[in-house]
């Protein structure tokens, strides 16, 4: 699957990196806290989340996140969207929230980390 194919899955808008979408996506990662994502976040993941700040950019960087997805038609703000631009990881935006946007991701086949570790 790719960004894009997430995208059209999502009814997504993507907001910056718009070159940047044919990038491979192996699971997603749910959540408004980042250290959960840091704790269960895989390669190659899509992160959805409701949280709304340069934290959430700063964080994907680290964890080699392949777009970040702001659910409920969350919107980033300009110094967000230079920020992802700089960092080259496409923000979208989904009017979804975000059980639905996992389940819908889940449903196509992506998963997310075990439990487990």
């Amino acid at each position: 699957m790719t960004i894009q194919d997430v995208i059209k899955l999502l009814d997504a808008t993507p907001l910056t990196c718009k070159d940047k979408l044919d990038g491979e996506v192996m699971s997603a990662c749910g959540s408004d806290m980042m250290s959960d994502v840091l704790a269960f976040a895989k390669c190659k993941c899509v992160l959805l989340t409701g949280l709304c700040n340069p934290q959430v950019i700063r964080t994907a960087e680290m964890m080699d996140i392949v777009a970040i997805i702001f659910v409920r038609g969350k919107m980033p703000d300009e110094a967000m969207m230079e920020l992802s631009e700089e960092m080259e990881i496409p923000l979208l935006a989904t009017p979804h929230r975000m059980f639905s946007a996992c389940g819908i991701l889940y449903e196509t086949g992506l998963r997310g980390g075990s439990m487990d570790g």
